[in-house]
This record gives C-alpha cells, sequence and structure tokens, in this order.
C-alpha cells in the first residue's frame, strides 16, 4: 500500500499546494511593502493607525483568496501558512538587526507578536474560504443530481419512513 493510495495525495498535488504557499506569500509580502508597515514594529500608540490595520487584516485576506484560487478545493487549509511564513521571516530579520533600529521603536514581544500572527492567519483563512467560494460557485453540500449515477437514489425506490 503507498502514500498515495492511503492519503490519495499526488506529486502534482503538493507541487501545487507548494506553489500555492509561495504565491500567497508573495502577495503577502508585497502588500506589506505596498503599504509600508512593518506589524513587527512598536512606535508607541501612533503605531496602530488605518495602514497598520489594513496591512494586518486586508493584505493576509487577500493571500488567502489567491492561495484558494491557486490550488482549488482545499486551499483554505494551505492558507493558513502563507502569512505564518511571512510574519516569521520579517521577525526575524529584524531580531537580527534589532540593534540598529531607530530611537523609540522598539520589535514587539513575542507575546503580543503570536497574536498578531493569528490574527493575520484567521485573516487568510477567511479569504481561503472566500476563494473557495469563488472557485465553487457555491459553498455547502452539492445538489443531488449533480453526485455520480451510483451515487443518486432511483425514483422507483421507495423511501423509508421513521
Amino acid at each position: 500500500m503507498s502514500f498515495t493510495s492511503v492519503f490519495r495525495v499526488t506529486p502534482r498535488d503538493v507541487a501545487w499546494g507548494f506553489f500555492a504557499v509561495l504565491v500567497g506569500a508573495g502577495v503577502n509580502m508585497a502588500g506589506d511593502r505596498l503599504m509600508g508597515v512593518s506589524l513587527e514594529l512598536f512606535y508607541g500608540v501612533q503605531t496602530f493607525n488605518p495602514m497598520w490595520i489594513v496591512t494586518l487584516f486586508f493584505v493576509p485576506f487577500i493571500a488567502g483568496i489567491v492561495v484558494s484560487l491557486i490550488f482549488g478545493l482545499g486551499g483554505k487549509i494551505l492558507a493558513y501558512f502563507s502569512p505564518i511564513i511571512v510574519r516569521v521571516y520579517e521577525y526575524n530579520a529584524l531580531y537580527d538587526h534589532r540593534l540598529d533600529l531607530p530611537d523609540g521603536v522598539t520589535l514587539l514581544p513575542v507575546g503580543y507578536w503570536i497574536l498578531v500572527v493569528i490574527i493575520a492567519v484567521e485573516a487568510a483563512a477567511i479569504g481561503g474560504v472566500i476563494g473557495e467560494i469563488v472557485n465553487k460557485k457555491v459553498y455547502g453540500r452539492s445538489a443531488k443530481s449533480k453526485f455520480h449515477k451510483r451515487h443518486q437514489k432511483k425514483q422507483d425506490e421507495p423511501t423509508e419512513k421513521v
């Protein structure tokens, strides 16, 4: 019994998933650069401006949609990974250069940074669900008429009453 027969995952699916997550991370990173906000830095109360909020919520949301559109059904699960990759990379890069930060600017403590990561991941997950809705055109159960013939009930079969 092989791995692909147990989990029904082909190397093509893994490659598309990897590609979708990397593209989502690229979209997230590009959105961060476009907004000009680093979520890992703390300037005081003025840190929490509208651009910071857009970068925290909207950019991962768009990245989640992109991941789900590329991968298809199941993309909502993969949408979790792109903001994690970007946030960990950014925090690590700023941690390595924390002595070069200007006066009055600090790196978020890890506890607060984890909250930022959780919010970004949840925004990406919502985007992943929206992407699946766009892919599938509906969300929820499929119509019984779209099932394969052997899974459809025959019309002449009486239904059981309980």
